[in-house]
């Protein structure tokens, strides 16, 4: 295995590493999701750029224009739930509850 994919692979598993152990806060739980679409786009990008396959070179500026939008969705519900709740610790919040 190149460094470069060791790397790589350290870092998404890093990130889902924090994602299931650290989640207190709404942030940090959309940090760990941003920093994992960040390695998979550095991750797409690196091999369609690796095999010059042009018809798949859209397909990491679709996934990241997808984390761009799965981004401002989260600061949305960070905003809302900090307005209607005080705070955004992941425990107070009943997904059940209307």
């Amino acid at each position: 295995m190149s460094p470069m994919h060791f790397t790589l692979n350290s870092t998404f598993a890093l990130s889902i590493m924090g994602f299931s152990m650290h989640r207190t806060h709404l942030v940090s739980a959309l940090l760990c999701i941003e920093g994992m679409m960040l390695i998979l786009f550095t991750t797409i990008t690196m091999f369609f750029s690796a095999i010059n396959l042009p018809t798949m070179s859209p397909a990491p500026i679709m996934l990241l224009a997808f984390s761009a939008c799965e981004a401002s969705t989260g600061l949305a519900l960070l905003v809302a739930t900090s307005r209607t709740h005080g705070n955004d610790h992941l425990k107070n919040l009943n997904l059940l509850q209307c």
